[in-house]
């Protein structure tokens, strides 16, 4: 969970309280999911992200491997 805010409060800089609109984050949705994501409105985003929790959930286990075999190597 921790992890998961993490990677949110970093990606989602300058849009934390409307991730739908973050320039960054829609790159990101579009080569995890393909298609266009740039009409994604809130309903949609929470939608997309609520039904792909599972593969988001691991995404974010790889994260936190990568981060903590980052830390290791500095």
């Amino acid at each position: 969970m921790l992890t998961a805010l993490r990677y949110y409060w970093i990606t989602a800089k300058g849009y934390r309280l409307r991730p739908w609109a973050s320039p960054y984050i829609r790159w990101r949705l579009e080569t995890f999911f393909g298609g266009d994501m740039h009409a994604l409105g809130p309903a949609e985003f929470f939608r997309l992200i609520w039904r792909e929790r599972k593969q988001l959930s691991q995404f974010v286990a790889w994260v936190a491997e990568r981060w903590r075999e980052q830390d290791a190597a500095e």
